[in-house]
Parts: structure tokens; C-alpha cells; sequence
């Protein structure tokens, strides 16, 4: 017996309280039938129109938009960015929230995803609640920070620059992004049509002049000459193997931090925040405080940064052992850190090299998993290392509770936790937490 295709509700309007805000950049609210929604654009405390996106009749949730602000929070402020707000660029989630409401919003997902996934106060992550801004990031009421020194804009089928759409393929043409930093800004590429291209990646490092665009070329579709207005690297991603291969210029951009110079190449991993990366050496370095002689593990460990920092603490007499899974990141990890006999790279993932190291204990250990975490096995695995002290660094604070529950059940709890803005007027937010063997009335 075949059933009935459900209703669509796309597009039907609500009027409605706005409840808390939820980890996802949107707030909960509640029809007068209890349906749950979604609710984007939108801000705790608000009465708002508010109306579907997606959703079907009979679903868990909808996903909504606020069309109209009824009654608005003294937190709002007019979004800054022309192409924010419902159905126009999803690349923002709080253009229309004063800059302190938003950390405060990030706050409070951190804390009840560590409630819900961990069972932990903020009080027992020894977290003070706060979101730290980043140097300079303090911008008054009404401006955004320019921060995002790596941005993946789309291309419409006319040429057209834009950014897509939240949760869509759509696409959002633009002729400037407020959050890009300066150097990505001056490149002009929001200025020309780019015809046969699907994206354009644009790249300004940290602490040098490097600039660097990668192409992804529609199915067929043949290179532009690249003319800018700064001098750049270009690099195409091949139609065939997916691989991203040097047009002229270098491979690679050189990036700053920590007080060494390092080799990012082919698009690889960076912290996206132009102050994020020495921000998280030294939470992470105040945290572990590392002794000459130590052993140190540096998982999912990139370009070196972590094991780098690692390496001059230790000594001569230490040692860091890097993993990572990206075999270009690899190669760059071992070019960064050639000058130091003590530190070895290894490549492939860190639930199957790991293992395969023989490693039976340690000093330390940093580790800065994807966004879907390092998951139970690795947990038990890290935990039987019997490290003095543990640096998680997370980009997601659900996969952080849920690991950090993983830890507790091997005998690590957390001494200290901070979060910071590093993604301003984004959702995302980063922490460090620095776990250690639970003692008896810990």
C-alpha cells in the first residue's frame, strides 16, 4: 500500500515567541500545536513572523526564517552586511546581533551542548562562561570585524561572484564580504566575471605577502587569465582526479606564528582567523606546560604548528611524535620542521598509525580533531598513554561534550577550559581544554 506524500510546509508563516538559542546559528520556538522550529534571523526573547524553509507535515522540526521582527531584543542591530538576512547569504548566522550578544549566544550553546552531551557544569569544565574575543576583534555596535583570511566564493552561471546560500547551492551574488580580511579584499576578485568557473578560493597569509587564488573550472570549462589588482599564485583543481595543481606562482602560501615561518601548500589547513593561531599555541602551551625531556604526541597535527611550539619547550632530550592524514600537510609538516632532529611526522590517520607506533605512554598530548571529533576508541587509546596532561582543541562544541564524556569514563577530567571567538558573526566558536588524570575528590 503506498502512502501519501507528506505536505510540504515551505513557505507557511508563524507568529511566534523566540525561546533559546540552539547549537546551528538559530534560536528554538514553539507553535501554538508545540510543532518545533528553527528559527533563524532571529534572537532570544523576540516575538517574530516566522516562516518555513524546510519541512513537511508531521516532521521532528522545521526549519524557519524570522521575516518580521514584531518585537525585537534590545541585542539586535541592523545587519551591517547588505547580503545577510533570510534567503540571501548563509555564510553569517548573527549580522543582526551586537557584537557581545553574539559571544554570549556562543556561551550558552557551549554550555548546554556540555550540559546535554557531558553532563558538565561550566563550573566542573572549569570554564569561567565566557567567549574571549580575539586581539582587535572588539568592533562597536553595528560593524563586523575583517577577519577571514580564506574565503570559497561561488560562481553563478553568468560569472557572477557570490556565496552560497544557507544550506543550498544557491547562490548569493556579492560585490564585497565585510568579514573578509584586507588582504583577501584587495585582491578585487568580487570586481570581474570569472565565465567557465565554478569557485574561486581566495587565500592572504599572516605575516607575509603571500597571496594565492584556487580555481575550480565548471565540467569542461577552460582558465581565465588571472589579472588582479595584488600580485597572486594560481592554482587549478584538475576535473579528473580532484587534485589542486600550480598554474604559476608558488604551490604554497607562507604563513606566521609562533615564531617560525610556515609552509602551507595546495590549499591546506590553516586557522582561517589571522590572531587564531598564536592565540591557541599559547592556550595550549600555558595549559600542558611543557618540561625539557618530555615525550609529546601532536594529533591531527597539519602543517606542524602544535608539534613546532611542542619541539622548543621540550629540548633536545624531548621528543614529538606529529600525525596526520593529509599527505600534502605531511610533506609540509616535515619541511617547517626539518630543523628539529627531536620532532617526526607521520602520515595517515591517528586510529590506525597510532597503534601501529608501539607508544605505550607519554608526557603530553595535543590533540585538534576534525569537526566530527576523535570519537570513543581514540579517546581510551589516548587515556591508556597515561599522559600528565591532555590540549583538546575543538572547533565544535557538541563533538567536544561527547569526547570529553569519552575522557571522563577513562579517568581524565578537564583543569582548565577557554573558548574564543575566532569566527566572529559565525556560529563557530573554538576551545582548549586541558584535561588530566581525575584524583580522589576531583
Amino acid at each position: 500500500m503506498q502512502t501519501e506524500p507528506k505536505k510540504s510546509l515551505v513557505g507557511e508563516e508563524y507568529e511566534v515567541e523566540v525561546g533559546p538559542v540552539a547549537h546551528g546559528g538559530h534560536c528554538i520556538a514553539r507553535t501554538d500545536e508545540g510543532q518545533v522550529l528553527f528559527v533563524r534571523h532571529a534572537l532570544p526573547g523576540e516575538r517574530v513572523i516566522a516562516r518555513v524553509t524546510d519541512g513537511e507535515e508531521g516532521a521532528r522540526f522545521l526549519r524557519t526564517d524570522a521575516v518580521e521582527i514584531l518585537t525585537p531584543s534590545k541585542d539586535r542591530v541592523e545587519a551591517p552586511c547588505p547580503f545577510s538576512g533570510p534567503g540571501k547569504c548563509g555564510g553569517c548566522d548573527w549580522q543582526h546581533a551586537a557584537p557581545g550578544a553574539q559571544r554570549r549566544l556562543k556561551a550558552e550553546v557551549i554550555t548546554e551542548q556540555l550540559s546535554r552531551l557531558a553532563g558538565l557544569t561550566p563550573e566542573e569544565a572549569r570554564w569561567d562562561g565566557t567567549v574571549e574575543p580575539a586581539p582587535g576583534d572588539k568592533v562597536p555596535k553595528g560593524e563586523v570585524p575583517a577577519w577571514r583570511t580564506r574565503v570559497q566564493y561561488a560562481i553563478d552561471a553568468e560569472g557572477r561572484v557570490g556565496l552560497r546560500k544557507h544550506r543550498s547551492h544557491d547562490i548569493q551574488p556579492v560585490d564585497h564580504c565585510l568579514i573578509a580580511a584586507p588582504g583577501v579584499s584587495e585582491l578585487g576578485i568580487e570586481k570581474r566575471d570569472w565565465p567557465q568557473i565554478a569557485t574561486v578560493e581566495a587565500i592572504a597569509a599572516t605575516g607575509s605577502n603571500d597571496r594565492q587564488v584556487v580555481l575550480t573550472p565548471r565540467p569542461g570549462g577552460r582558465l581565465p587569465i588571472v589579472e588582479l589588482d595584488k600580485p597572486v599564485s594560481v592554482l587549478r583543481v584538475h576535473e579528473k582526479d580532484g587534485g589542486i595543481h600550480r598554474v604559476h606562482g608558488r604551490p604554497f602560501v607562507r604563513e606566521r606564528a609562533a615564531d617560525r615561518t610556515w609552509r602551507v601548500g595546495n590549499s591546506g589547513f590553516w586557522q582561517v582567523h589571522p590572531k587564531a593561531a598564536d592565540l591557541l599555541v599559547e592556550a595550549v602551551m600555558q595549559g600542558l606546560m611543557p618540561k625539557k625531556g618530555d615525550m609529546a604526541l601532536d594529533l591531527y597535527c597539519g602543517v606542524g604548528l602544535f608539534a613546532g611550539a611542542l619541539a622548543d619547550r621540550v629540548g633536545e632530550k624531548g621528543a614529538v611524535l606529529g600525525i596526520e592524514s593529509s599527505k600534502r600537510a605531511v610533506e609540509d609538516a616535515r619541511h617547517n620542521l626539518q630543523d628539529l632532529d627531536r620532532v617526526r611526522i607521520e602520515h595517515g590517520k591517528v586510529e590506525q598509525i597510532l597503534p601501529r607506533t608501539g607508544i605505550s605512554d607519554v608526557d603530553l598530548i595535543v590533540l585538534d580533531p576534525p569537526r566530527a571529533g576523535a570519537g570513543r576508541q581514540t579517546v581510551a587509546h589516548l587515556a591508556s598513554l597515561s599522559a600528565r596532561r591532555i590540549a583538546y582543541v575543538a572547533c565544535d562544541p557538541a563533538a567536544l561534550a561527547r569526547d570529553l564524556k569519552y575522557f571522563a569514563g577513562e579517568g581524565y577530567v578537564a583543569r582548565r577550559m577557554r573558548a574564543f571567538d575566532l569566527f566572529p558573526v559565525t556560529q563557530h566558536v573554538e576551545c582548549v581544554v586541558i584535561l588530566e588524570r581525575a584524583t580522589k575528590g576531583s
